[in-house]
């Protein structure tokens, strides 16, 4: 059974940094492309940012409104997804899931990212 167990968010001030772990288990973490994706209160899902596997060399991609600021990383030795996030802004607040894609994606029970003076 996949499992996926995000940590790390919390109350954060505007241009502050914040650093969320994904444990992943169940499946060949280290062959499969990860994501993470949030959801703001009263918004739809949306992508973040994602992470090929190191056979298809580490590539990593972001969404427009988060390049530059967030990084995102894996250490397959230890099954754990990674997003830094760094200068957040008030727009961040969301909730933060780490995504396995494929036909039917499944993601964990999210880690509150929370950006507020």
């Amino acid at each position: 059974e996949v499992q996926l167990v995000e940590s790390g968010g919390g109350l954060v001030q505007p241009r502050g940094s914040l650093r969320l772990s994904c444990a992943a288990s169940g499946f060949a973490f280290r062959d499969s492309p990860m994501n993470w994706v949030r959801q703001a209160p009263g918004k739809e899902l949306e992508f973040v940012a994602t992470i090929q596997p190191d056979t298809l060399g580490l590539t990593t991609y972001y969404d427009d409104s988060v390049e530059g600021r967030f990084t995102i990383s894996r250490d397959d030795a230890k099954n754990t997804l990674y997003l830094q996030l760094n200068d957040l802004k008030t727009e961040d607040t969301a909730l933060y899931f780490c995504q396995k894609p494929g036909s039917v994606p499944t993601k964990g029970r999210g880690t509150q990212v929370t950006v507020s003076a």
